[in-house]
C-alpha cells in the first residue's frame, strides 16, 4: 500500500493530520498496538517539524508485509548540525512556534527512540530528507 501526503509549512491546525491517517489504516490492518503506537508519535514528530521549521513538505508511506517506511521530503532551511539537533532540548523553534507549544526540543529524539530505523539528510537552504522504518516482527 502506498499514500502521498502534503504538508504546509507553518499551518498548525492540519499537524498531526498524516499520522492519525496512518494511525487509521493500520489498526484497520491489524498491526500490533505497540508497532502502531511507535510509528504514530515518530511520524507525529517528524510531522510537526515540517510545519514548525519549514515551507512545505511531501510525505510517502509505503505499508508492505513486513514494514512500514515512511519518507518525509521538505523544502526548507534545513539542519546545520544534526548531531546537535539530535540532542533533547536543543531547538531552533520561533518563539512562535514555542508559544503553540511546540519546540520543546525532544522531536528527533522522540523520533529516533520510536524508530527501528531513522535516517536524516539535510542541506542548509535546501530541505531535510527523513525516512523512518518500522518492522512488524517486533524481533528485528
Amino acid at each position: 500500500m502506498h499514500f502521498d501526503y502534503h504538508v504546509e509549512g507553518g499551518n498548525f491546525s492540519q499537524a498531526g493530520f498524516t499520522s492519525s491517517q496512518v494511525k487509521k489504516t493500520l489498526k484497520q490492518l491489524n498491526v500490533d498496538g505497540e508497532v502502531i503506537r511507535r510509528t504514530v508519535i515518530a511520524l507525529y514528530e517528524a510531522e510537526v517539524n515540517i510545519v514548525a521549521h519549514a515551507y512545505k513538505g511531501k510525505i510517502a508511506v509505503d505499508i508492505d508485509p513486513e514494514k512500514i517506511s515512511i519518507l518525509l521530503d521538505d523544502e526548507g532551511p534545513g539542519i546545520p548540525d544534526i548531531q546537535k539537533a539530535m540532542e533533547v532540548g536543543y531547538s531552533t523553534a520561533t518563539p512562535q512556534v514555542r508559544e503553540m507549544g511546540f519546540g520543546a526540543g525532544m522531536g528527533l529524539s522522540n523520533m529516533k527512540n520510536n524508530s527501528d530505523r531513522l535516517d536524516i539528510d539535510s542541506v542548509v537552504g535546501k530541505g531535510t530528507r527523513v525516512m523512518i522504518i518500522n518492522y512488524f516482527n517486533p524481533t528485528r
